[in-house]
């Protein structure tokens, strides 16, 4: 029978005069705990009351705990908020891990003021246990329903970095990797971006060794064993994921060795063909950027003769012959190639980095014809570059601050950035021998050193890069310039994805596909505690 107001305040009375003596008095505990089954008034009275004995009375412990996870079901949603608030109570010993696992399947609440209680609680009893409060978290992610476990890891990628050292022992964070490598088994894309998120944070593995390990882990869900399939978007889309979350890894001492290898031997020759899993993602470009980044972290390779040999193709295919004269000096074609200066950026800087291990390539791996081809298609290109910086500096002469902000003055800075790391890279290819000593900022990454005013001093052909700020851009095409020179350039491409990595987690990676990334089976459903 349930106990009325009366009877919950007085038996409330008896135990708290009963101090030392309170494991006597078990049937006024008993009638606190029968509140569950009274009215509103008497839930919120129980609510309070159920915890703050609970530890009196070890015999009742299930009883207790039950009755107050029925308040956290109940159909009012204060009584529930209440409930959920003292639920950090019952947290101490072997009862803590259960605590543990309910909040966490009650993160599918979709009560926001709910869900915060429920965050607060989870940390409460985090800082008391950590250990046994990621056991809870894991069992859940591991076997819970699906959004218990979006939700889960969610609040893992979220607040362990802001729980405190003494907390995050490396006990704890071994655990938190072994963990979530039991869950990297099979997981979605978006899943995979926020878990390799929560190890990147941890402290242990920000040594070399700890970062090598994550790489481990990024090889594994990436299949660098089994060849691509260009037109299966799911493994475009796994690849691109996976390359993504180890590029900020990479180091002098951390090689992206096989990644490389592996764009080398399955993307650049299936470039034209690769499917992009989103449909307005320029994916030949964002290959080519990835590409690009990774490349300066290459360690020594097997077959790094073939891989130069397909970087120094591909290149070609985008660095044009120079278009036949007719009689009067004027074209004999109707249109001049275009000149696709985002791709050539990304294939050039990437040339250059692999070049420094066989620097004696152009000269002794390429026969003189070809090399006597790649010169012209060089020398072509550079007189396009030409023209197109001196007409972006004089468009920007002068610009300084608010004027170099709108959305035409954006796409100029990063065009001259563009073209201004093309000219230099083409000048180290054009000594004799060639060389490989020049440095430039990729164009899409962050300038580290102060940004000067653009135009105010005209740099030269080889300042110009470093001097001018480039930040994230979204930049769309480059109108087309038809203005007579002495020289008339091709059209430029710049392509609209040309800022900073616009693709992420659109919708992950779809489908079944077995081990890792794949879509999960279906999950249990309903209360399990």
């Amino acid at each position: 029978m349930a106990a009325t107001v009366e009877e919950l305040y007085r038996n409330y009375g008896i135990l708290a005069d009963a101090k030392d003596n309170l494991s006597q008095h078990k049937d006024a505990y008993q009638v606190i705990l029968d509140g569950v089954k009274g009215g509103p008034k008497e839930k919120r009275l129980a609510a309070q009351f159920i915890p703050k004995f609970f530890s009196s009375f070890p015999e009742l412990a299930d009883a207790a705990i039950n009755a107050q996870l029925d308040l956290c079901e109940d159909e009012d949603v204060s009584i529930r908020r209440q409930a959920i608030k003292e639920l950090p109570r019952f947290a101490s010993g072997e009862n803590l891990p259960r605590v543990a696992d309910i909040l966490t399947q009650l993160l599918q609440t979709d009560d926001s003021a709910e869900f915060n209680q429920v965050n607060t609680a989870l940390i409460s009893i985090f800082k008391i246990d950590a250990k046994g409060t990621l056991g809870g978290l894991f069992s859940q992610i591991l076997h819970g329903e699906d959004i218990v476990r979006e939700r889960a890891i969610k609040f893992l990628s979220t607040k362990l970095k802001t729980m405190p050292e003494d907390v995050m022992t490396k006990e704890v964070e071994e655990q938190i990797y072994n963990e979530t490598k039991k869950v990297l088994e099979d997981v979605t894309g978006e899943e995979f971006v926020l878990l390799m998120r929560i190890l990147s944070g941890l402290k242990n593995l920000q040594t070399v060794s700890g970062r090598q390990q994550l790489v481990e882990l990024v090889v594994e869900q990436a299949f660098l064993e089994q060849a691509l399939n260009p037109a299966d978007t799911d493994a475009v889309d796994r690849l691109l994921q996976c390359t993504r979350q180890a590029l900020p890894l990479f180091s002098k001492n951390v090689h992206s060795t096989r990644f490389v290898t592996y764009f080398c031997d399955n993307v650049l020759p299936n470039l034209s063909t690769l499917t992009s899993p989103v449909a307005e993602l320029d994916i030949q470009l964002e290959v080519l950027k990835l590409l690009a980044e990774m490349s300066p972290f290459c360690g020594d390779m097997e077959k790094l003769e073939t891989n130069l040999k397909m970087m120094f193709e591909k290149l070609l295919e985008y660095m044009p012959l120079p278009p036949e004269e007719g009689e009067n000096g004027e074209n004999a074609g109707n249109e001049e190639p275009k000149l696709q200066f985002s791709y050539v950026e990304c294939l050039l800087f990437g040339f250059h980095q692999l070049g420094k291990k066989m620097p004696d390539f152009l000269i002794e791996k390429i026969d003189a014809d070809r090399l006597k081809d790649f010169k012209i298609r060089l020398q072509y290109f550079a007189r396009g570059l030409q023209v197109y910086i001196r007409q972006l500096r004089v468009a920007l002469q002068g610009k300084t601050g608010e004027a170099l902000k709108t959305e035409e003055n954006k796409i100029k800075v990063v065009a001259l950035k563009i073209t201004n790391n093309i000219n230099i890279l083409i000048k180290d290819l054009f000594h004799n021998p060639p060389s490989y000593k020049s440095t430039v900022t990729l164009s899409w990454k962050p300038v580290q050193k102060e940004a000067a005013a653009v135009g105010q001093k005209r740099p030269s052909g080889d300042d110009v890069g470093s001097a001018t700020a480039v930040k994230k851009l979204p930049v769309s095409v480059l109108p087309r310039r038809d203005a007579r020179q002495i020289y008339n350039p091709p059209s430029g491409k710049y392509s609209g994805t040309i800022g900073n990595f616009p693709y992420e987690q659109r919708g992950g990676f779809r489908g079944g596909r077995g081990r890792g990334f794949g879509g999960r089976g279906n999950r249990s459903r309903g209360r399990i505690y």
